[in-house]
């Protein structure tokens, strides 16, 4: 993978500054050498840490590499960010102190704490939260769910992201013995089991194998599961490892749903559970096809699609569906989200409108479910890792 040399070099620049500015500020506070030198040290250290980082290969590394890569640009930018967002506050702090024309040492103080407060937040999420899984109970109502449905319970998860463990299943274990202890009628996983290639999930086979429920377990693809972010030495390799991903799910017992559909029976009433691929917009390809997978999309059927992406939901579903309930991971919240008063927030808001929870227009609801594992950085930060108890109701005749 070439490295993007000028992003690198204004990255590296504005590092440097945030330094020596650090370092006249430790200057003017602090008489003792060792402190400036121990500083110039840590930052130069980190600057040949971070270009080692950059300068390996992505593409054609193994996930153990890979892995190995996100750890290190991580703990590096668990140094900077704390100091970029600790110097924004140490001058909005200064604001009442440069109107007064005084000199005060608080809002060094301040920009301390906020600074040390990130760090440990950073590292917080990324040695506990990450491994803190919460199950979310939701109950949805709908006027139309066939009487013999009433009651009926789903377990949803998503986005495991296996690459990001290295083989260790300790963590997924736990997840599969919590999902299964919720004696669910079904499961749907809806996408993204691996980070770059299918071989990522060889050692959490006979982990997820374990997974059961009355009616099974039913999985989709997300935009990881293709092999599109990793270099093949041709096509066929690439395909190969798409119909090993295949290969792998049958083994584990998960009946894997590309663009079609499947009935779910009890007594004389039936559902309808749809399932397509990677729904995507750029840079994602898109391989969904929800006119193949179910031709009558308006029917009388009582329907549950499995989408890895939400935004299927206003781009496809909502204009030309009547399907009942849309289920969907992708967002990760982008592993930030702060539960304020009962306000959630994520910078995922951002880019997707729905990101996390329960949406609803019409008597047509989504749930966006933030997934377990992580790409990129290693780390949850308040965004916690979900399995989703979705019970179906009917609702009371009024």
């Amino acid at each position: 993978m070439r490295i993007q040399w000028l992003p690198l070099i204004i990255a590296l620049i504005v590092n440097i500054a945030c330094d020596y500015y650090i370092y006249a500020k430790l200057a003017k506070t602090f008489k003792p050498r060792w402190i400036k030198l121990s500083h110039c040290a840590l930052s130069a250290l980190l600057l040949i840490y971070v270009i080692i980082a950059v300068a390996l290969p992505r593409r054609s590394i193994d996930n153990d590499g890979l892995v190995a890569i996100m750890w290190m640009l991580y703990s590096y930018f668990t140094f900077y960010v704390p100091k970029y967002i600790g110097i924004i506050i140490y001058w909005i702090s200064k604001i009442p102190a440069l109107l007064k024309k005084t000199k005060s040492k608080v809002p060094a103080i301040i920009a301390s704490i906020v600074g040390a407060f990130i760090f440990i937040s950073m590292w917080w999420g990324a040695l506990v939260t990450r491994y803190d899984y919460e199950i979310k109970e939701v109950t949805l109502e709908y006027d139309n769910l066939p009487e013999s449905f009433d009651g009926y319970r789903i377990a949803q998860f998503s986005d495991l992201h296996l690459g990001s463990y290295a083989g260790d299943t300790t963590y997924v274990s736990r997840l599969v013995d919590a999902i299964n202890g919720l004696d669910c009628d079904i499961i749907f996983f809806t996408g993204d089991l691996v980070n770059r290639q299918t071989d990522e999930a060889e050692p959490f086979i006979g982990t997820l194998g374990r997974l059961h429920a009355r009616h099974g377990v039913y999985s989709i693809l997300g935009n990881h599961d293709y092999g599109d972010y990793r270099s093949w030495k041709s096509p066929e390799e690439k395909a190969r490892n798409l119909q090993y991903m295949g290969e792998i799910q049958a083994e584990m017992g998960w009946q894997l749903m590309n663009n079609c559909d499947t009935c779910i029976r009890l007594g004389s009433d039936s559902i309808t559970v749809i399932g397509v691929e990677n729904w995507g917009e750029p840079p994602f390809s898109q391989y969904g096809k929800l006119s193949v997978a179910y031709p009558d999309l308006k029917d009388g059927n009582f329907k549950i699609l499995l989408s890895h992406n939400p935004r299927h939901w206003r781009g496809e579903v909502l204009p030309l569906t009547n399907i009942d309930l849309m289920l969907a991971g992708h967002t990760h919240a982008m592993q930030i989200e702060l539960d304020i008063f009962g306000l959630r927030l994520s910078p995922s808001a951002w880019v997707y409108p729905e990101w996390g929870g329960v949406y609803k227009e019409g008597g047509q609801i989504l749930y966006v479910n933030i997934g377990i594992g992580e790409v990129a950085m290693p780390m949850r930060i308040g965004a916690t890792p979900e399995i989703t108890l979705i019970t179906l109701k009917k609702a009371p005749k009024p």
